[in-house]
């Protein structure tokens, strides 16, 4: 299969995940908390640090290295749990949609609650990946940094599957690094038409959003500027967000077996190669 089929699946997969989307306008709900969610607690990692520095914002990063070790890992151990907790609370309702359910935004929220251990447990595990990597970076020279962005993107790929795993499947973290590495590895694709579509789309939203707060800037007033470019770039991402999320649901269930009638079994076979 040609690289102009493969996006042009990819480009009506993603749209039917808009179109999921749009029939269930309330997910948006979801990344918007995640987002806000990740803004207070980047907030709170800051204030902190600011206030161990006595409040001098040039000795926040006087710390030793145990010390912004260890910040680092508890920063990404509160981002991979707020992020996971709300796309599984996401993708829930999104199944209860592909099963003909009503979507409940509580019944999301609850089922991600009763996931709570294997969020936790994902979130140490990816948070201790992560930080690993981190160190590993900072103190390779160019060829190790190399190394380590390539182990980053694979990584990545190997994940794409996590998220639905630890909502359906049971296991420990690394059982589900393990399932969604196998899955990726049995239905290998790079997403490429899909993946496209949403980058595309996720760009011409926020030069949309950017070219009407420039209107606003220099025809109202600045501040009307700059608040309309903030809130249209949020709602972008939240959007994008939110179809993505839709879409790994998707193509999750049709790859283990549970075919969702929105999506055609056959092009989401076209997305990957057969090993």
């Amino acid at each position: 299969m040609n690289i102009f089929t493969k996006v042009s699946n990819g480009w009506q997969i993603a749209m039917n995940s808009f179109k999921v989307l749009q029939a269930n306008k309330q997910l948006i709900v979801f990344p918007i908390l995640s987002g806000f969610s990740l803004l207070l607690v980047t907030a709170s990692f800051f204030m902190a640090a600011l206030s161990k520095s006595g409040w001098d914002v040039n000795a926040i990063g006087d710390y030793n290295k145990v010390t912004q070790y260890s910040l680092l890992f508890l920063f990404y151990f509160v981002n991979y749990f707020v992020v996971v907790f709300f796309n599984i609370a996401l993708m829930h309702c999104t199944r209860m949609y592909f099963k003909g359910n009503n979507v409940n935004l509580r019944d999301g929220l609850n089922y991600s609650i009763s996931r709570i251990w294997a969020i936790l447990s994902w979130a140490l595990f990816a948070a201790t990946v992560g930080t690993l990597l981190r160190i590993a970076q900072e103190n390779m020279g160019k060829i190790g940094k190399i190394i380590i962005g390539l182990i980053g993107i694979v990584w990545n790929v190997a994940t794409f599957f996590v998220v639905p795993v630890i909502a359906y499947e049971k296991g420990s973290a690394l059982q589900a690094f393990k399932r969604s590495s196998q899955l990726m590895k049995e239905n290998w694709g790079v997403k490429i038409g899909a993946s496209f579509s949403f980058y595309l789309l996720q760009l011409l939203g926020i030069l949309v959003a950017l070219v009407f707060a420039a209107i606003m800037f220099v025809a109202i007033h600045p501040v009307a500027g700059i608040i309309t470019a903030a809130l249209g770039i949020a709602i972008v991402l939240a959007v994008i967000s939110a179809a993505q999320s839709i879409f790994v649901s998707a193509v999750y269930h049709n790859v283990t077996g549970n075919p969702v009638e929105q999506y055609y079994q056959t092009k989401i076979d076209d997305l990957f190669v057969q090993q």
